[in-house]
């Protein structure tokens, strides 16, 4: 079987970061997080999907648990901006280099704030998506906040 090496695995190979990685079904009729969970050995608290938004100012990350939804005007707040909304589909691929369903944290086209659902500090490990649908990168939250810079909030519903 050939190995996968995607963007996200070469740049975390790169950086000397420890990984595993998890395969599953990807199902484009089902996209919530829990179609992950019931095919991983993974919590759906361990599984963040990855957001893109436009703020008035600019464009964020923020990453969440996969069986939580967003409250925009909490993230608006803490990134300093009037109002954020989620980002139109057709710009994702264009602005991040990703697909839906694909979207990580780690290797976007440019570095954007990143903000992370606080509530990551107290997990050992986590998912997000290693940049190919049907594909999670599992490391230490730690790892991947201070790879990406990330930013510690409340930002859930």
């Amino acid at each position: 079987m050939k190995k996968i090496k995607t963007n996200v695995l070469r740049l975390l190979d790169q950086s000397h970061i420890d990984y595993e990685i998890r395969e599953y079904e990807y199902d484009e009729d089902r996209l919530s997080g829990n179609h992950i969970v019931d095919q991983v050995d993974l919590e759906a608290d361990e599984i963040y999907k990855t957001l893109v938004l436009k703020g008035d100012k600019d464009y964020l990350i923020c990453c969440i648990p996969v069986n939580h939804e967003i409250h925009l005007k909490k993230l608006a707040k803490v990134s300093e901006n009037k109002s954020v909304e989620m980002i139109p589909q057709k710009e994702l691929l264009p602005l991040t280099g990703y697909m839906r369903g694909g979207c990580s944290p780690i290797g976007m086209k440019k570095k954007f704030k990143t903000y992370f659902q606080e509530d990551i500090i107290l997990i050992d490990r986590v998912a997000v998506s290693a940049g190919k649908r049907g594909l999670q990168v599992v490391l230490k939250p730690q790892d991947l906040i201070d790879y990406v810079d990330g930013i510690y909030v409340d930002v859930i519903q």
